[in-house]
């Protein structure tokens, strides 16, 4: 059921009145309670302005579908109608109604909310973050919405809008060389391609509220709905199924002329995965040359090490760029030779690809026959060999082993800091992020934001607008000096963070960063979200299929207290199949307790298609 939000007319005083009563009435009241109640509950030409009423509408049919008001002056405020009619009861549209009233609310200055609600609804509220307050009674328990300001980054991200996401996820790196620059058959490549279109479903969790996405591939009908009720979205548009095309998915856009004027008419911000020169033509608003230099590790590198000296805490890895994966080799034995792990870089590449970790001469030939013949980076590998003998690191401050800062540059330059967010990561793989309260330790915490406001200082002055993030890993107390045979300067010990790349672009920590955002905006509080991109589906499911079952694991996650957002759906009938999804939680114990349901469910599909004994 596709829903929009739009402004009560005063000729609907008389249907939105009969609404509200059959929405009373599908709580089993009698019809003498009804009639007693009935001009409390009428709703009256004058009161479409003066409570400022809306409706939630089925995009489909006009069919009114539920009403809501906000009324009062700020700072506080009443939250006076929310009423779904009966038939959509349990379809998301009372989170979709009650999500846009606290979003005027926002905008209108009010802090806090009154609900008088009837008595079935206050789980309803209580789910959504309202709390008992005092003046109620059993018959109209009372309950307060207290309205925290609207993040700083958020407004700057959106400018308070809504927006068109893009996902052109292979187009973005396409500008700095093949999808997959190890990859030495076609098949391989088509490997590449197909993993970066099942990952730009991300997109359409690129900012807290779309209106619009733009898809390569062919998404499963009901998904965006599932998304929608999830997150307390009005309807998006969804364009999906374009393919990329030699030029990328924003090339097949400009290539469908009516359907580019159709997204310019929306008149909302567009908010590709990474800027390119078509994402540019499309928005115009195209970036400067050079914009993007600091997507390359090699200039990443170069800046870390620029900044590091007013940075403490901050421990930048030396980086050689040599030409050949023979100049790489030699390199990289010359240092294991003495006890010391490398990792050995393509220039460009996303989620892990094209890096390696290499800690014996024993894993370099497979190594080197992954990788493209040339140039490449060697970069000094900060792991656990340069741990200290006394053991782990000492209270409070225990790092994870990757972390990550998100920011943004904003069109007018300025610098706003999101968060740092814990990373998952599978030997060089990126797995996924949490992000949210205690993710990641406070120490930690403040060394990754200083340093990376400092980076977006310098992307700002570069030319570079957009998100973009700052990658660490943690490096252990006693790390040794100079690796004998190696030139550089003698290597400072003591713990810290190593700054290893600069990505300029959505990413799949960032997702994270917007669905907490929305969620802590609709449903209170603050919440921990983590997103796992890759959850093995111990069974090929139909797209049908596939949904159902998704219904069904929402359902079974918020009995325990969590949200579950699922973020790429269209893997789940490849060879090896796979799921996306965000959980968020409000506490440690639930997030964990839904990533093992999650988990488990996924697993057990299998038993699902197990032959009979």
């Amino acid at each position: 059921m596709r829903t929009r939000i739009r402004d009560a007319r005063p000729a609907e005083a008389e249907a939105l009145s009969a609404l509200v009563l059959r929405s009373k009435a599908h709580w089993g009241y009698d019809d003498a309670f009804l009639a007693a109640c009935r001009e409390e509950l009428t709703i009256r030409a004058a009161d479409m302005t003066d409570r400022r009423i809306v409706v939630a509408e089925d995009e489909a049919s006009g069919a009114a579908l539920g009403v809501a008001s906000l009324e009062g002056a700020a700072p506080e405020g009443t939250l006076g109608l929310l009423f779904v009619e009966p038939h959509a009861i349990g379809r998301g549209i009372g989170r979709v109604l009650y999500a846009h009233v606290l979003d005027a609310a926002r905008e209108l200055g009010f802090k806090r909310l009154t609900v008088d609600s009837d008595p079935h609804a206050v789980g309803f509220y209580r789910a959504l973050g309202a709390r008992p307050a005092p003046g109620g009674s059993s018959e109209l328990p009372r309950l307060h919405v207290e309205l925290a300001p609207r993040a700083g980054w958020v407004r700057a991200w959106t400018g308070g809008r809504r927006t068109v996401q893009l996902g052109n996820v292979a187009e973005f790196q396409a500008q700095f060389g093949p999808a997959s620059p190890s990859s030495r058959s076609a098949r391989l490549n088509e490997a590449g391609l197909r993993a970066s279109t099942h990952y730009s479903c991300l997109a359409a969790l690129g900012t807290p509220y779309p209106a619009a996405v733009v898809l390569p591939g062919t998404v499963p009908a009901g998904w965006t709905e599932l998304l929608c009720r999830q997150l307390a979205w009005e309807s998006i548009e969804l364009y999906d199924g374009l393919g990329t095309g030699a030029g990328g998915l924003t090339a097949e856009v400009l290539a469908r002329p009516a359907l580019a004027r159709q997204l310019r008419a929306l008149g909302l911000p567009f908010v590709p995965w990474g800027h390119t020169p078509a994402t540019g033509e499309l928005s115009g608003a195209p970036l400067p040359p050079g914009a993007l230099r600091y997507e390359s590790k090699r200039a990443a590198n170069t800046l870390f090490h620029q900044l590091a000296p007013g940075h403490p805490g901050i421990v930048v890895p030396r980086q050689w760029p040599v030409p050949t994966r023979l100049a790489a080799a030699r390199l990289i034995v010359a240092r294991a030779r003495v006890g010391a792990g490398s990792v050995v870089k393509t220039e460009h590449g996303v989620g892990g690809s094209g890096t390696h970790v290499v800690t014996s001469v024993r894993a370099l030939p497979p190594v080197l026959r992954a990788l493209p013949r040339g140039p490449l980076l060697v970069e000094e590998y900060i792991g656990a060999e340069y741990a200290d003998a006394a053991g782990p690191h000492p209270a409070p401050y225990t790092p994870p082993r990757d972390l990550t800062y998100d920011g943004l540059v904003d069109a007018a330059g300025g610098v706003h800091d999101v968060g740092t967010a814990r990373m998952d990561v599978a030997g060089t793989a990126y797995q996924g992020a949490t992000v949210g309260p205690g993710a990641v330790p406070d120490e930690a915490a403040s060394v990754a934001l200083r340093f990376g406001h400092a980076v977006g200082l310098r992307l700002a002055a570069s030319g570079y607008r957009g998100w973009y993030d700052v990658d660490f890993v943690t490096a252990p107390a006693g790390r040794r000096g100079a690796v004998p045979g190696v030139p550089g300067p003698r290597r400072p010990t003591g713990q810290g963070l190593a700054p290893t790349e600069i990505n300029l672009r959505l990413t799949g920590p960032s997702v994270a960063f917007m669905v907490k955002a929305r969620l802590d905006e609709t449903r209170g509080g603050a919440h921990l979200v983590r997103s796992l991109d890759r959850v093995p589906l111990g069974a090929r499911l139909p797209d049908a299929e596939l949904m159902a079952w998704l219904t069904e694991l929402t359902a079974r996650c918020a009995s325990t207290g969590a949200v579950l957002v699922p973020s790429i759906p269209t893997a789940a009938f490849d060879p090896a199949p796979y799921l996306g999804v965000l959980l968020a939680a409000r506490a440690p114990g639930r997030l964990d307790a839904a990533e093992a349901l999650v988990r488990t469910a996924a697993e057990d599909l299998g038993g699902l298609f197990a032959p009979a004994r």
